[in-house]
């Protein structure tokens, strides 16, 4: 399975999330919380190789589809 790495994803795992705020080419900066609403957690960085092997563990979870106006179609 390959994995396509994107600004703003986010995982589960387990009883918290973890949310990508920072990607580059060797490195991602993400953020770990507990809640979503609040988005209160931990900065971490690690080279994007270590973050791949932490997500086998992890799924992803699904954008919100934004709200459109019928009236525009």
């Amino acid at each position: 399975m390959a994995l396509k790495l994107k600004q703003g994803q986010v995982w589960k795992h387990g009883d918290e999330f973890i949310r990508i705020v920072q990607l580059e080419r060797l490195e991602v900066g993400y953020k770990v919380v507990k809640n979503l609403k609040t988005g209160e957690g931990k900065h971490e960085h690690t080279s994007k190789k270590d973050f791949c092997r932490l997500l086998k563990d992890c799924t992803l979870l699904e954008p919100k589809k934004a709200a459109t106006d019928p009236a525009a179609d």
